[in-house]
């Protein structure tokens, strides 16, 4: 079993700083592809970041510039680092990651239950 745990969430105004991280845990061999999506309310999920096992960072146009997405393979963690945060960028932030088991020869996708992040005007 995998398992995908979001933390750094809130209430921040409008200008703001969030970061995000995500910690992945349970019988994992390696993790490819780490990445963060979103849904805001009434909106289908979308795509803000994803970075592979080297480092190589990818962004939304909505976030480019404002967002950095980094991750710590030692500690099989992904982070967000949200800045000039916008009434826009409220949604629930969902990290994924593409693990492969021990068990296993293929990567399969993970996500983790969501953490909110709103921001007030």
């Amino acid at each position: 079993q995998v398992q995908l745990v979001e933390s750094g969430g809130g209430l921040v105004q409008a200008g703001g700083s969030l970061r995000l991280s995500c910690a992945a845990s349970g019988s994992i061999f390696s993790i490819s592809v780490m990445g963060w999506y979103r849904q805001a309310p009434g909106k289908q999920r979308e795509w803000v970041a994803t970075i592979t096992s080297g480092g190589s960072p990818a962004y939304a146009d909505s976030v480019k510039g404002r967002f950095t997405i980094s991750r710590d393979n030692a500690k099989n963690t992904v982070y967000l680092q949200m800045n000039s945060l916008k009434p826009e960028d409220t949604a629930v932030y969902y990290c994924n990651a593409d693990v492969r088991k021990y068990s296993s020869n293929s990567y399969v996708r993970n996500w983790g239950q969501g953490t909110q992040v709103t921001v007030s005007s």
